[in-house]
């Protein structure tokens, strides 16, 4: 990196660990791969900001960076949170210490580093860097939606290259919209309930949290005698499900056909509501065995009803560099905000 050239640091803040990246004047990541250090969220607020700054540090002295060269930081953290990175005042899964209800995080950080620091929530960062990797110097021409599959349902909406937020920063929260079920519950499956209050929406199927509480129990009684059965902790049997669908067992690929419906629907959604360049996918759920992924994605396919016009020049992809996309993500919402113009990321 050339003396004086300013760069963002992209910190993406996990349940377990934190993600770190450095972005220079040119498009370039100065690091190729994960730089992870324990978030210990779990430890309350006032050590989980200690150990972003301690991230942050680290990420300075791997790529040799100079600490007067930084024009600030991109934060990202799992949700719900305010447009302004304060932490839901009825708490998060992520967040369970009782400190981190209504907590101000960005702020915090903020004043723990002495930058300043620009917030999105985690699935917000994924999508933007999804958006900017594909489309790259047309980024701020192009639009897409974004659906990242994990604990909850995360969903992020970018136009003109940069996240829709809303007043609130609730805007691109896709798992919370409720979907329709005819068509996709058996007969006498219960109504899906998301954590969140809401009845059949996308996250109640399509996320780790929708098969613990969801369709794992109701498929287990319909599969009585599958090996799942046999697990002491609904959890641990749910985690176990990919493995079983990449097998390709009966029963897991009903779970995953349901998730892949519901997935397909909130799709539908979009495309008359924003009507996106691309539909972007992520998650642990496509970051699996090829012939898994591509049945799931070919169902989600199958399931978005796109208008004749639409359908032509439809793309489907997957969230490129998942583990590394919340950190660049935020990098790139870091630079335009601070620098206030186009990134012509490097390819």
């Amino acid at each position: 990196m050339g003396e004086g050239q300013q760069v963002v640091v992209g910190l993406d803040n996990g349940g377990t660990t934190n993600n770190a990246t450095v972005l220079d004047a040119d498009g370039r990541f100065l690091v190729d791969h994960l730089v992870e250090t324990p978030s210990r969220v779990r430890e309350g607020p006032a050590i989980a900001v200690e150990a972003l700054a301690e991230s942050f540090e680290q990420i300075l002295m791997i790529t040799g960076t100079p600490r007067e060269n930084v024009l600030g930081v991109g934060l990202d953290t799992p949700g719900p949170a305010s447009a302004d990175g304060v932490i839901s005042f009825r708490g998060a899964v992520n967040f369970s210490d009782a400190g981190w209800r209504g907590f101000d995080i960005r702020g915090a950080v903020e004043a723990r580093i002495g930058l300043p620091v620009i917030y999105n929530n985690d699935a917000n960062a994924a999508s933007l860097y999804a958006h900017h990797a594909h489309f790259g110097a047309d980024a701020d021409r192009r639009s897409s939606v974004s659906l990242i599959v994990g604990t909850g349902l995360g969903g992020g909406v970018v136009e003109g290259g940069r996240v829709v937020r809303g007043a609130a920063g609730m805007a691109g929260e896709l798992g919370h919209i409720r979907i329709p079920t005819e068509g996709l519950l058996e007969a006498g499956q219960p109504i899906p309930q998301c954590n969140c209050g809401l009845p059949a929406d996308g996250e109640s199927f399509a996320s780790l949290s929708g098969i613990i509480l969801n369709l794992l129990p109701y498929w287990l009684s319909r599969f009585p005698d599958h090996e799942l059965s046999k697990v002491d902790s609904v959890r641990d049997a749910a985690k176990m499900v990919r493995g079983y669908g990449e097998a390709g067992d009966p029963m897991a690929r009903e779970i995953f056909r349901q998730q892949a419906i519901a997935i397909g629907r909130l799709f539908t959604v979009a495309a008359n509501f924003s009507d996106p360049d691309i539909y972007f996918l992520g998650g642990g759920v496509v970051e699996a065995a090829p012939e898994f992924r591509d049945w799931f994605l070919t169902t989600v396919r199958e399931h978005t009803d796109l208008r004749e016009e639409q359908a032509s020049i439809e793309t489907f992809a997957l969230v490129p560099d998942l583990d590394m996309a919340g950190a660049r993500g935020s990098a790139i919402a870091a630079h335009d905000t601070l620098r206030g113009g186009r990134l012509d990321m490097a390819r």
